[in-house]
């Protein structure tokens, strides 16, 4: 069983960035692709970035490629979301999950993953 935690969101202006990070506790961190995943009022889960056991392979919605960077260290169970460029439309919730597995294939789909966190609240203002 794996325990997801996410922290750094908050309130930044459009253009600014924030850097969310995700812990995770029990065992074998590095049997898991991780991802983020974003839901705001209204609308259906989606997904943004997801990285594999490895860090070796990322993937990324399009609305992000370019101005989010997934990254993952394994000695710190810890999965990192760097996001600069922050749109109004980047407004969410945001979620880290994790795919138990050593696939190099991405993990797009919020159905595919076996464990959640309970989300953290970013905010872009115009």
């Amino acid at each position: 069983q794996v325990q997801l935690a996410e922290s750094g969101g908050g309130l930044v202006q459009a253009g600014g960035s924030l850097r969310l990070s995700c812990a995770a506790s029990g065992r074998d961190f590095n049997n898991y692709r991780m991802g983020w995943f974003r839901q705001a009022p209204g609308k259906d889960r989606e997904f943004v970035a997801t990285i594999s056991w490895s860090g070796g392979s990322t993937n990324y919605a399009d609305s992000v490629k370019g101005r989010f960077t997934i990254s993952r260290d394994n000695a710190k169970n810890t999965v990192y979301l760097q996001m600069n460029s922050l749109k109004p439309e980047d407004t969410a919730v945001y979620y880290c999950a994790a795919k138990l597995g050593r696939s190099y294939i991405p993990a797009r789909v919020p159905s595919l993953y076996d464990y959640w966190g309970q989300g953290t609240q970013v905010t872009v203002s115009s």
